[in-house]
């Protein structure tokens, strides 16, 4: 590839929600451009973008791609992103290394679930917004239809540059409301053509809204357009262009992908409104004074890590954003992140999974760097001379969580290896060693992410996974007092052992984990021997004494005990205060307490009454609900609810909102559990420990 000065660099993120055929437009973008010499069509898995088997398999995206090409003197780098939500870090990691983005949309289906998501990506992250509606051809295609959804949902930024030439079967073209001019496709060949007679209305209709948002960001022309005077093309496309930066526009452009029409003049928008990478101004922190520091473009090397991936054989491929300056082969590479220096080797591009050789990258090039054998996802990389940090990616909390095993006995430590090079890849999957528990804890984002990683721990790593039922972690504590003798008596020839103690067990108020206190008299038990009582008593609690979980919020007072000169022992008296509390403990009123979490749902206001009644069914306390505080008709609903019960919570709540519903949960204390349940849990306890 040539090489590029940073305003002749365009970074397009593509989004929309599954099934608008995002990968197929990246691809008939790139077979625009001449980057590729075919791509597929339809559902025949041939995608250059979508080469993974499990992405074969299930003919979607799951990983995002890079896909640069050159056009008419510039340089564009498109990210092909994940339309299915559980995959939604890959979009995440995706808009820190953009620009832009290019929404598309269904002519078919128009705006949906995810599309809505992507919308609020641009928003919340001020990146400019572009539309394409695809599937012209289909049978069902209704552009104006989609068009008067996305102003409902978006707002009157939406704005038409392109109007169809009939839909469905009949779609043949489109047409220029700026230039006023039209394309027809016939037999794989475009023709510039005048607009249609019968277009014509609707044409001048949707160029007259072009003039009245071009001018709106503009005194000037607002001027000159409230006079009654005619915009010219570059003062439209100035007004636009302004309106677009500023998040006022957003220009809609249609086509079809599958049949190549409107791609070139999809590619000719893209240069003239998206921003060049030269406007791009990072805001970091340097690392020795911890100011904040703005980087521009000319400032020397930066650049930040927005994907990893992992190839057991070819290694690790670190995805790289160059922020300022330039980075060469051989070049010193600094670590910001870890404060440690990277060995940097070649530079690659890819287009797909295929790599191309570059000489160099500039501020605002997306570049792959092979090897690096520190740098991970979100790290910042930099000169020596130069060290600045830019924040990480907020990728979204994974909140579906299983227990796995490995299938086989005896491969935990390659099961666990397998997925710490997974959670590496995918910041979405998090993987932990319960030691409570004895498993290993992997959290993602759902059902379908889940069998992802399964499916890529298999076929990367050669390791089968199983699920086991998830260990709760149940407390145990007493609601009563009780006073116990202890007494620990042995002779087996020559020292015998000897302790004797006497406790009072009652439940801790302060509700601290555990309270111990010594009030012995007199010297009945030596000084010598009452820290070994205490750590009988610490040791006991820890193991349990209904079915097997530690014991909380409990006061253990040493009041009284006996001793032998010859035959009394740290263990004898550590014996003798277990004894004391296993005697004492049931005559205390025990219980089973369970964590409760405080669970915040977000949800639309017309499924706020199923989340309330699925909660109900799930032994939930709604603590109450509220609007949100930045989106209109969406409600939080607050709740608190047993940690048993919010097993697969993700897919049930995803069902009951048509996927619209999100939610986050956090410890907040532990409650007694339900006589009748309290019973079900002690028996399969004590039938566990018996096998």
């Amino acid at each position: 590839m040539k090489e590029y000065t940073s305003d002749k660099i365009r970074n397009v993120a593509i989004l929309s929600h599954d099934g608008a055929g995002k990968t197929a437009v990246v691809e008939s973008l790139l077979l625009a451009c001449g980057a590729v010499d075919a791509v597929g069509v339809g559902k025949d898995n041939k995608h250059i973008m979508d080469y993974e088997p499990e992405e074969i398999k299930r003919n979607v995206t799951i990983q995002l791609g890079i896909a640069p090409c050159e056009w008419e003197g510039y340089k564009l780098n498109f990210l092909d992103t994940p339309g299915y939500s559980e995959f939604c870090g890959e979009v995440r990691a995706a808009l820190r290394a953009s620009d832009g983005i290019l929404l598309v949309v269904s002519a078919e289906s128009g705006v949906e679930m995810d599309t809505e998501r992507a919308w609020d990506y641009g928003v919340e992250l001020k990146l400019p917004r572009m539309v394409y509606v695809n599937k012209m051809d289909a049978d069902h295609a209704d552009f104006f239809g989609c068009l008067e959804k996305m102003r409902s949902v978006f707002g009157k930024s939406i704005m038409p540059l392109q109007i169809p030439i009939g839909e469905g079967k009949d779609f043949r073209g489109i047409i220029d409301v700026c230039k006023m001019i039209a394309w027809e496709w016939k037999n794989g060949t475009c023709e510039e053509i005048k607009v249609p007679p019968e277009y014509m209305s609707k044409a001048r209709e949707v160029r007259e809204m072009c003039m009245e948002a071009a001018a709106e960001g503009d005194d000037e022309l607002l001027e000159k357009y409230l006079n009654g005077e005619e915009l010219t093309l570059e003062e439209l496309r100035k007004g636009l262009k302004q309106g677009m930066l500023t998040g006022r526009v957003c220009p809609v452009m249609c086509g079809s992908a599958v049949y190549h029409i409107g791609t070139t003049e999809l590619l000719r928008r893209i240069i003239t409104y998206m921003p060049d990478a030269s406007q791009k101004v990072m805001i970091g922190t340097d690392q020795k004074g911890g100011e904040p520091v703005m980087v521009y473009p000319n400032k020397p090397f930066t650049g930040f890590v927005f994907k990893t991936l992992i190839d057991p054989f070819a290694g690790k491929l670190s995805y790289i954003r160059v922020f300022s300056g330039t980075l060469k082969e051989g070049d010193k590479l600094y670590n910001a992140t870890q404060e440690r220096e990277e060995k940097l080797g070649k530079l690659l591009t890819l287009v797909g999974k295929d790599p191309v050789p570059v000489s160099q990258a500039i501020a605002g090039d997306i570049v792959v760097l092979p090897k690096l054998q520190n740098a991970r996802t979100g790290d910042t990389l930099a000169t020596p001379e130069f060290s600045i940090l830019y924040d990480s990616i907020r990728f979204p909390n994974p909140l579906h969580t299983v227990a796995m095993v490995p299938e086989k006995k005896g491969e935990e430590e390659k099961l666990m290896n397998a997925l710490s090079r997974i959670s590496e890849e995918d910041p979405t999957c998090q993987v932990e060693k319960d030691a409570e528990g004895k498993q290993i804890i992997v959290r993602c984002m759902g059902d379908v992410h889940l069998e992802h990683i399964m499916n890529k721990m298999e076929r990367k790593y050669g390791i089968k996974g199983v699920l086991e039922d998830i260990y709760i972690p149940y407390r145990e504590t007493i609601r009563g007092t009780a006073t116990v003798e202890g007494k620990h008596k042995k002779q087996s020839g020559g020292h015998g052992q000897y302790g004797h103690v006497f406790l009072k067990i009652e439940p801790l108020v302060t509700k601290e984990d555990f309270e111990f206190v010594d009030a012995v008299f007199g010297g009945a038990v030596p000084r010598q021997y009452i820290p070994a009582v205490e750590k009988g008593v610490r040791e006991t609690l820890e193991k349990g004494l209904i079915a097997g979980f530690p014991m909380i919020h409990i006061k253990v007072t040493l009041t009284d005990g006996s001793y032998h000169p010859v035959d009394s022992s740290e263990m004898a008296f550590k014996v003798a205060a277990s004894l004391a509390l296993k005697k004492g403990v049931p005559e205390a009123k025990p219980v089973l307490l369970e964590p409760i979490y405080n669970v915040d749902v977000v949800v639309p206001e017309e499924f706020m009454g199923d989340v309330m009644g699925d909660f109900s069914g799930r032994r939930g306390r709604i603590l109450g609900m509220e609007h949100h505080r930045n989106r209109k008709g969406i409600i939080v609903v607050r709740a608190q609810v047993p940690f048993s019960e919010m097993k697969g919570y993700v897919t049930a709540l995803r069902s009951m909102t048509q996927g619209k519903g999100t939610f986050n949960m956090v410890f907040a204390d532990y409650e007694e559990v339900p006589a009748k349940l309290m019973s079900e849990i002690v028996s399969k306890a004590q039938d566990a420990k018996k096998e």
